[in-house]
């Protein structure tokens, strides 16, 4: 596994510019896109692929960010970085960490994750870590580098199967039309609000005067009956099925 301390195995900075593109379009590419990727193989294929794709960004392909750091006055001024993650999860704290110190340092510049893998539950952490798109790796490179133009247009690039899985959840919701009271107990009901505001399982147990474990069964009881993986997904979820005035309905059925 390649986790981001062993990036720094690697030191090898590439460049990629088409030589074929037009002059017109050579001379708008003074930003660069930044391909992050522990795998020199791996790394250099998808620079040279996306380099046939005329991104109008100069493409650099680095082990890892700090070895970017280190000598990033030598390239232009980023415009975007692809991050890749292969096998890796977001589940992992490296990569957790990793991501948020980077969307957090550059800002405006979009940061895509790039994964083998479309799990709803991961894609939904790369956007809340503030990632401005989620590539599978099993899509073609025609369409990544679609993603890469959307993240630095200012969209948002998320694989079509969570594109479905949204629209079945809003639908399920909408047919349904359960009350919370019919989906949870009141103590259930309380820890949801709790969740949606982010707090922490210490805090909801000092909050509801309740032992730390047993606010754990009862997230665990939350996360069964939404077949939900996490957390994140209780509260996107939750937030799916009851759209309107979420939290004037929480406090209604707690009263």
């Amino acid at each position: 596994m390649h986790t981001p301390e062993s990036f720094s195995n690697a030191s090898t900075i590439h460049s990629h510019f088409d030589p074929q593109m037009p002059p017109s379009l050579q001379e708008r590419a003074v930003k660069g896109l930044l391909i992050v990727n522990s795998r020199p193989l791996e790394r250099e294929c998808l620079a040279q692929a996306l380099t046939r794709h005329q991104l109008k960004l100069e493409i650099i392909d680095a082990p890892s960010v700090e070895a970017w750091r280190a000598i990033k006055d030598q390239y232009p001024p980023l415009g975007a970085v692809l991050y890749n993650l292969g096998t890796g999860k977001l589940t992992e704290p490296e990569y957790i960490n990793s991501i948020h110190k980077l969307t957090a340092e550059l800002g405006n510049i979009p940061v895509v994750v790039l994964a083998d893998t479309d799990e709803f539950s991961q894609v939904l952490k790369a956007l809340e870590l503030g990632a401005k798109g989620f590539i599978p790796s099993s899509v073609h490179i025609g369409v990544c580098a679609e993603a890469i133009e959307l993240a630095v247009a200012g969209g948002i690039f998320v694989p079509a199967t969570c594109v479905l899985a949204i629209k079945h959840l809003i639908e399920t919701g909408a047919s349904e039309g359960r009350e919370l009271s019919e989906m949870f107990t009141p103590r259930q009901a309380e820890v949801v609000n709790a969740l949606r505001k982010g707090k922490a399982n210490k805090i909801i147990a000092y909050d509801l005067q309740l032992r730390e474990s047993t606010v754990k069964v009862h997230i665990r009881n939350i996360m069964k009956k939404l077949n939900a993986t996490n957390r994140t997904e209780v509260v996107y979820k939750i937030n799916s099925l009851y759209p309107t005035e979420m939290t004037g309905r929480m406090e209604r059925y707690m009263a």
